[in-house]
């Protein structure tokens, strides 16, 4: 355990370091469809296994967190809103973040594999080295469109809690990764926004430091709108009744009218906001909520209303 020594400015790191390593916050949201896509799926598994593809969904997620965090630490050191983190903050030694994550990883794929299928347990493989290599080591320092590809790591749940319960694939979560795909670009882009200094000090390529602030409310109108189309596939091809065709609509719309509101919002010359970027806030914040809701409306659909 010598390897996992953690080097503090007041000693060792507190129990709540270990856990921000796995960048609870962000997962929360990504573990939640993976649960949904566990439950929309016809075959249920036992509760004892449930409980168990819900952990290792969650572990894998915060591990490939900790992969990011443990590579990031310089660019974290340097942006205002990640100076804090456990790495760059002196609380937690890299290599012990490294050891700890590929530890977490293992773990989480091996336990997952043995209680369920090798699919699901492949599936989660994947998404762990997409985004701590993939995304982490090569998108995300290479090019603006970072997010749009590297979104598809955040994507995977549904698919993998799909599988796990029926140990095969269809329709409706691709659809569902689609949707997760999809919706990350005008969430991230929202962001990238208002921390757009952040970020060009850091020498990170996101769309707003390479393309400027108007082109990326484009992007994130467009990405909305084809967002909106694939979020009603699911009742297009009978997978979902009215319910979710309700809720999934007004949602859209929703999210439609923050995207132009950023696209509205007041610029000078260069496109950059005179507003502080309030609407681009709002369109974040909102992003958050709009993804929980339709898949509450899908869970609500296909499991309480069938």
């Amino acid at each position: 355990m010598a390897m996992l020594r953690v080097e503090g400015q007041n000693g060792d790191a507190a129990l709540q370091d270990w856990i921000a390593l796995l960048k609870p916050r962000v997962i929360s949201l990504v573990v939640f469809t993976g649960l949904a896509g566990m439950a929309v799926a016809p075959k249920w598994p036992s509760i004892p296994v449930g409980l168990v593809i819900i952990a290792c969904i969650c572990i894998g997620a915060g591990a490939a967190g900790a992969i990011n965090m443990w590579y990031d630490r310089d660019i974290d050191a340097i942006m205002k809103r990640t100076q804090v983190r456990p790495v760059p903050g002196g609380r937690v030694e890299p290599t012990s973040a490294l050891v700890y994550a590929v530890i977490l990883s293992v773990a989480s794929v091996v336990v997952l594999w043995l209680a369920t299928n090798l699919l699901a347990a492949g599936i989660l493989a994947f998404s762990i080295f997409f985004y701590g290599v993939i995304y982490t080591m090569w998108l995300k320092r290479s090019t603006p469109q970072n997010i749009v590809i590297g979104g598809a790591a955040g994507a995977f749940p549904p698919m993998i809690g799909w599988a796990a319960s029926m140990g095969s694939l269809d329709v409706l979560p691709v659809v569902m990764f689609a949707i997760v795909f999809l919706w990350t670009p005008p969430h991230f882009w929202s962001l990238s926004l208002y921390a757009c200094k952040d970020y060009e000090s850091a020498g990170i390529p996101m769309l707003p430091v390479v393309k400027g602030a108007r082109h990326t409310r484009w992007q994130i109108v467009i990405y909305t709108v084809i967002l909106t189309l694939v979020s009603l596939v699911p009742s297009v091809v009978g997978q979902c009744g009215w319910f979710y065709t309700v809720c999934t609509s007004l949602l859209d719309l929703g999210f439609i009218y923050y995207g132009l509101r950023v696209l509205c919002d007041k610029q000078d010359d260069k496109g950059n906001s005179l507003t502080k970027d309030k609407p681009a806030r709002y369109a974040f914040r909102y992003s958050l909520a709009y993804l929980f809701f339709l898949f509450c409306g899908l869970l609500i659909d296909r499991v309480l209303l069938i």
